[in-house]
């Protein structure tokens, strides 16, 4: 029995799995590509910034943050929190935790269709293992005596099934898990800077109020002046 015929065998169900697999390897594709993007390393960006903020203030990190025009969801975070530090570091901290859940948002988009996939595909390989053995016990109740070819076609509807079932949850659950690792770095580093940028924001503002101390001197009597 060529693949063809064993295609053939397992039935309407085996296309149903060749469609939710070609739907899984397009999907992890497409995340990975996202999440390469939005990954990229933000570390001299990010020091850049800080360094313009203490030495220029806030605005001018905001300007080199929009010039380098880094993609990645830590860049975005610390555009949202140099934007609105002039009101403030709370102010700040607001705009970035918005920013912050609109980047979960887009970093997380997709794997929970992938972890459907990996608990659907199983299912759909049982089914279909069981419209098999259904198949193969027919036979018994139209045959006294079936033939070994009779009973072949349910047996081999049911094991085609049920790998390919298994096969389509291995590669979902895989693909869900290896982007939810890096999805979850990125997001990490994300918060690493919501958590830094109100820091840079205080510590200026206590440096800028520093109150000038004004100095008096008092009179130095002369030698052998009368006390």
């Amino acid at each position: 029995m060529n693949v063809v015929e064993l295609l053939r065998a397992a039935g309407p169900l085996l296309w149903v799995l060749a469609a939710l697999s070609v739907y899984v390897v397009y999907t992890a594709a497409v995340r990975a590509q996202t999440l390469s993007r939005l990954g990229r390393d933000p570390a001299a960006l990010i020091e850049r910034a800080r360094a313009i903020t203490a030495e220029s203030g806030p605005a001018a990190a905001l300007a080199e943050v929009d010039r380098a025009a880094h993609p990645g969801s830590a860049a975005q975070v610390l555009r949202a929190g140099l934007g609105r530090a002039d009101r403030g570091p709370e102010a700040a901290q607001a705009a970035m935790n918005s920013a912050l859940l609109a980047e979960d948002a887009r970093l997380y988009a997709g794997l929970s269709a992938l972890g459907t996939a990996a608990q659907v595909a199983p299912l759909l390989g049982l089914l279909g293992t069981v419209m098999g053995m259904v198949r193969s016990f027919l036979v018994f109740s139209q045959t006294a005596a079936p033939t070994p070819t009779q009973l072949a076609t349910g047996i081999s509807e049911a094991l085609i099934n049920t790998a390919a079932g298994l096969v389509v949850a291995v590669m979902a659950y895989v693909a869900r898990n290896a982007l939810r690792a890096k999805a979850d770095r990125i997001a990490t580093a994300a918060e690493r800077v919501r958590e830094e940028v109100p820091a840079w924001l205080t510590g200026r503002g206590r440096r800028a109020a520093v109150p000038e101390v004004a100095l008096t001197f008092d009179a130095v009597p002369a030698v052998g002046a009368t006390r």
